[in-house]
């Protein structure tokens, strides 16, 4: 499932639910959503039509008085409660920074500032997410571009849920995936001009990481910023948001369905990709980077090979990749293998075991071509991979210390293969 809700107008619109916490359970969907400004949206308009359908009843605009002023608010209607609460009080010009600024650092010390300065404020809107949920109505928070002070909030609320820290830095850089639409509307409003500060837009995972040490080497932990900070009762709020907002994970679900790849899929793909790289990213995993692989890639490797697709029920579960020879890795090899590359599980939704039957899948599609061998190969520097892969009937047979695909430096890469017949 792609977490960003498509609207013509709106680029950051997502659902929080569905990650899991650490007692097991998981974010009910549909009951807590994060935005992008709202006053894009108009009445009349499939846009506004959509909004309408997320059924939500409380609406809390993170932005400045002039902001709203400026750029306007959502439409009012009788479904639901507008709210302006203004945590941020020290605003800042992000595209007029230079580019010697690193994103990580200066982000998250403004972050405290909004954390310190707007305590009144983030105060009602965590009373009014505790209210919205015993109320068991929706309800969305945002501001501009759904980003910094909608990050930040959003951070807050998964913490207290119980949401462990890498995913919370996850969902942060989530907005990566609408860099590049909230960059061409900036330019639209700004005559074309591209901003100065090459960060904006930007929500690399540090930023998020950095912000979250800060405040707990400040107060302890979130609990106690918002006990001592925000003068709130954090256990009484935590078990309020936990009973009204958490469910049990399914206990079923929808079987895989497997389908080779046509060109209509490749944004699709790509996107899964870039999505699965900032997992690994938010868990300190240096291997995958968004952006790297484009649509021509998959385009590619579906002419030169094969790409396959896993759905469970109506929703995207992952994807891989089978090659007829890997020269690059293996070196000249007889016709005597197939090689999986990119299995990917779509995070947090893909049902338990997926890339574990994907794997079998694609080794079902080795044997039918007559080969007796998968072949697959993983980052030397990532020994939990590889403990994946041998556990799943492969054994290392050797490392390739100078691969390249042709986009950067050579890596050296760890050799795996599985007889099959």
């Amino acid at each position: 499932m792609d977490r960003h809700i498509p609207f013509g107008t709106l680029r950051n619109v997502r659902d929080l639910g569905g990650y899991g916490t650490e007692d097991g359970r998981r974010v009910r969907p549909r009951r807590l959503f994060r935005a992008d400004g709202l006053g894009k949206l108009h009445r009349g308009t499939a846009d506004w039509d959509r909004f309408l359908a997320l059924g939500i009843g409380t609406v809390i605009d993170l932005r400045h008085a002039w902001e709203v002023e400026r750029q306007g608010r959502v439409p009012e209607h009788p479904s639901f409660t507008y709210h302006n609460l203004s945590i941020e009080h020290r605003p800042y010009d992000q595209p007029s920074l230079g580019p010697e600024v690193e994103p990580g650092p200066y982000l998250a010390e403004r972050y405290m500032e909004v954390a310190e300065d707007g305590t009144k404020e983030i105060r009602r809107a965590l009373e009014l997410i505790a209210d919205a949920a015993v109320c068991d109505t929706p309800l969305v928070f945002h501001c501009a571009s759904g980003k910094d002070r909608t990050g930040q909030m959003a951070a807050l609320v998964l913490s207290l849920l119980g949401v462990p820290e890498p995913v919370i830095i996850e969902d942060f850089s989530l907005t990566e995936l609408a860099t590049p639409a909230l960059l061409a509307d900036w330019r639209a409003r700004n005559g074309g001009r591209t901003p100065a500060w090459p960060g904006y837009g930007r929500a690399p995972e540090s930023v998020m990481r950095l912000f979250l040490t800060a405040l707990k080497q400040r107060y302890g932990s979130v609990e106690s910023y918002v006990a001592n900070a925000l003068d709130l009762d954090a256990e009484a709020l935590a078990t309020t948001l936990r009973t009204h907002l958490l469910e049990p994970p399914p206990t079923a679900w929808p079987p895989l369905a497997h389908r080779r790849a046509t060109a209509l899929d490749a944004r699709a793909l790509v996107r899964l990709r870039d999505t699965a790289a900032l997992w690994q990213l938010a868990r300190g995993i240096d291997q995958w980077k968004p952006g790297e692989k484009d649509e021509t890639h998959f385009l590619t490797r579906m002419r030169e090979g094969e790409v396959w697709l896993a759905h469970a029920g109506d929703h995207l579960a992952g994807a891989w990749e089978l090659w007829w020879d890997d020269p690059a890795a293996w070196g000249p090899r007889p016709a005597d293998a197939g090689y999986v590359h990119r299995l990917m599980a779509t995070p947090h939704t893909a049902p338990p075991g997926t890339g574990r039957r994907m794997l079998t899948e694609a080794e079902s599609r080795i044997t039918a071509a007559g080969r007796p061998y998968a072949r697959l190969d993983c980052l030397a520097s990532n020994p939990r991979l590889r403990a994946y892969y041998e556990s799943a009937g492969y054994r290392v047979v050797g490392e390739q210390r100078t691969k390249t695909d042709g986009g950067g430096s050579p890596y050296a890469v760890t050799l795996l293969e599985k007889r099959l017949v």
